[in-house]
């Protein structure tokens, strides 16, 4: 019998704090129906001072194992998904995870893949427990607070407005009987690799002034994400995101293997969307080349975007709301700043 990788449980948490779609709509200066319905935003929860981001992501992590029968000391390998923007600098924030959770028999790696690193890190994962008969169970988690970097005055930067807080986690393992891993595909652009970014952040414009041999120039603005070329944005990235999104997919069920009847999977077989926190016409749009609806997904407008953590924000509102059920085949789509694009295929279920 082939071994199969499969998804014990996921868990998540949300600080309290929040900000509305009419507080940005005040602040940006936009009109209120443009945030709601154009960028989608109804609220989203952001950080407080004692929400920090890897204790974001150990608190989705006892969820996680919270909601399962699995002891922390029975994972091998932790994959950490907490941002760069954490705790500390030049910190390996996965091994602060395991020792909080009590994976202390798992050793830990950090990875960052930006809003496509929890697809990234289930390939991983996968991969791990399927090449090494020592590891057969795989926690991968992390925290997100990057709405620190959002500047609402910055209107080039409206599509990242709905950047929220929050952490998510998932436990995968060898032989689970339910909720299979199959496929993933990721595929990368680097042509705009520099185009999104905050500009005094690192080695290249060191954010403290007084550390620098040549300070001029740095504002208060050059702390926040900005978007450096906004013509490539229109132009290349809004042209290609779609068609590489689907291609991605494609290529997901491609290396999926067959279906129990022996045919190969398609589109046609998606019956659930886990689609990364983006603006509603693009949600709506993936659902339709697709070919499904909008009872066969959910929209986080009210949760916010917590960058890679949206798949298992996704699962748990997809689960409550009854439209991801056994049987049904989830993908699950994302993308990073980068740029990254990325798809997996999961088995909802029974195996």
């Amino acid at each position: 019998m082939t071994d199969t990788v499969g998804i014990v449980s996921i868990g998540t948490y949300s600080p309290e704090g929040f900000i509305t779609g009419d507080e940005i709509a005040a602040a940006s200066g936009l009109p209120e129906w443009v945030v709601r319905d154009k960028l989608g935003i109804i609220k989203k929860h952001v950080g407080g001072p004692d929400d920090h981001p890897n204790e974001m992501g150990i608190k989705a992590a006892k969820d996680c194992l919270a909601n399962c029968d699995i002891d922390p000391k029975e994972i091998d390998v932790v994959i950490n998904t907490t941002e760069e923007w954490r705790e500390y600098l030049l910190w390996t924030s996965g091994i602060h995870m395991a020792y909080e959770i009590g994976a202390t028999n798992a050793w830990a790696i950090d990875v960052h893949n930006r809003c496509a690193t929890t697809v990234s890190a289930m390939k991983m994962a996968k991969d791990m427990i399927l090449a090494d008969p020592e590891v057969n169970t795989v926690m991968i988690a992390g925290g997100y607070r990057i709405s620190d970097f959002i500047n609402f005055k910055n209107k080039r930067t409206s599509f990242l407005w709905n950047i929220g807080s929050g952490g998510g986690a998932m436990l995968l393992r060898k032989n689970h009987p339910r909720n299979q891993v199959l496929g993933a595909h990721m595929m990368t652009d680097g042509f705009m690799s520099k185009h999104v970014i905050v500009p005094a952040s690192g080695t290249a414009r060191f954010p403290n002034p007084r550390a620098m041999t040549n300070a001029e120039g740095v504002t208060e603005e050059d702390f926040y994400f900005d978007l450096v070329d906004p013509e490539a944005m229109k132009g290349r990235l809004n042209e290609a995101s779609m068609d590489n999104w689907v291609h991605c997919v494609d290529e997901a069920l491609r290396k999926s293997g067959l279906k129990p009847d022996g045919t190969p999977y398609t589109k046609e077989d998606v019956n659930y969307l886990n689609m990364v926190l983006i603006k509603p016409s693009g949600h709506r749009d993936m659902l339709a080349r697709l070919g499904l609806t909008e009872e066969q997904s959910v929209y986080l407008g009210d949760i916010g975007h917590t960058g890679e953590q949206d798949a298992m924000f996704s699962i748990r509102e997809g689960l409550k709301a009854g439209r991801l059920k056994d049987g049904d085949l989830m993908v699950i789509v994302a993308a990073g700043i980068g740029y990254v694009w990325a798809a997996g295929a999961v088995k909802w279920g029974p195996v």
